[in-house]
C-alpha cells in the first residue's frame, strides 16, 4: 500500500491509499480519483517525503489529536450553521445566483446552495468569489 497527498484543480488538499504507484496511475487515468470535498476528476499528486522508520519513535500525542480534530470539527460545524441561519439557500441554482449578484444584475445577499465542480471551476475562472461549505455533521447512527 502506498499514500499519497493529492490536490485537486480547486486546491483541496487530501490523502488517498493505493495498491501501488501503478494503481494510482491507472485509477487516475481512468477518472476515478475524485476530490472528496468538490468531486473534481482533476486530481494530481503533491510532493511528500517518505515515511521513514527510525531508531527513535515518537508518536502524536493522542489527546492532543483527538482536542485538535475536536476543535476543527466544532469549528466547521459553527460556520455551516452561521451560514445556514443568516445565508439565503438557493439550491442548484448557486452558480447562476452568484454570478448576477457579482456582475449586479440581481440584489447583494449572502447566498448558499449546491453547485457541480464544473460551475465551481467557471465561478473562480470569472473571478466570483465562492468556496465550498463544511460538509454536514454525519449522523453517527447511521454511520458504518
Amino acid at each position: 500500500m502506498i499514500r499519497y497527498a493529492l490536490v485537486c484543480d480547486h486546491a483541496h488538499p487530501f490523502e488517498a491509499w493505493f495498491g501501488s504507484s501503478d494503481a494510482y496511475d491507472d485509477q487516475a487515468v481512468r477518472g476515478l480519483v475524485e476530490c472528496p470535498f468538490c468531486g473534481s476528476h482533476a486530481v494530481s499528486k503533491q510532493i511528500m517525503a517518505p515515511a521513514v522508520a527510525g531508531t527513535k519513535t515518537r508518536g502524536a500525542d493522542p489527546d492532543m489529536t483527538a482536542r485538535v480534530q475536536t476543535m476543527m470539527m466544532q469549528a466547521a460545524r459553527e460556520v455551516r450553521s452561521h451560514v445556514e441561519q443568516n445565508f439565503d439557500y438557493v439550491g442548484d441554482t448557486f452558480a447562476r445566483e452568484a454570478r448576477a449578484i457579482h456582475e449586479g444584475a440581481a440584489e447583494k445577499r449572502e447566498i448558499y446552495g449546491e453547485a457541480t465542480p464544473a460551475e465551481v471551476k467557471a465561478l473562480k475562472e470569472d473571478g466570483v468569489p465562492c468556496a465550498a461549505l463544511p460538509p454536514a455533521p454525519i449522523d453517527p447512527g447511521k454511520a458504518n
